[in-house]
């Protein structure tokens, strides 16, 4: 059974675009951060090894680890609907999955995108004020994503959020 740990300000989202980068992007993660785990593409059997190893790194340097999908892995948490007994993220781009997330005892939603990104090409941000307005009065912790980064992270924390996650600003 997992301990519950506090929920991090700072997170990293990995999936397979990130390659070798995973490596140092983890690293240069501060102690107490988390990391949310998805690699949805990766075969089942490479991509347990790969959590395996993600689980040490985390382990080691003090990371909150969060598995999206089903693992027989065991972390501090899950992302979206696999089964935990520690900590549940969920991802919410509007207001019918922020509730889907508070239905489902999430304790913080990773809502998206604040501002454009790669990982939804072409499609343009929502800002922070209509993104915060998705989780509003739901009395969970709200994390911002969707391009950001620290200096995005110090203008808009202002607006209610609790935290905030990348890819790319960790692999630069």
């Amino acid at each position: 059974m997992s301990v519950r740990k506090p929920i991090p300000e700072r997170w990293l989202m990995t999936d397979e675009r990130m390659g070798d980068a995973l490596w140092p992007a983890l690293r240069r993660l501060p102690p107490g951060s988390g990391v949310v785990f998805r690699h949805y593409a990766t075969p089942a059997a490479a991509r347990r090894v790969l959590l395996r190893r993600v689980r040490r790194l985390a382990h080691a340097r003090r990371l909150v680890l969060v598995v999206a999908g089903i693992s027989a892995i065991r972390a501090d948490g899950a992302h979206g609907r696999a089964r935990t007994c520690g900590i549940r993220t969920w991802p919410a781009h509007c207001r019918t999955e922020a509730l889907a997330g508070l239905r489902a005892g999430a304790n913080a939603l990773f809502v998206s995108p604040v501002y454009a990104t790669r990982s939804h090409d072409g499609a343009a941000g929502l800002g922070p004020a209509r993104t915060m307005r998705i989780a509003r009065g739901l009395g969970m912790m709200v994390i911002a994503l969707g391009g950001m980064d620290a200096a995005r992270w110090r203008r808009i924390r202002r607006f209610g959020f609790n935290g905030w996650a990348a890819i790319d600003a960790w692999i630069r």
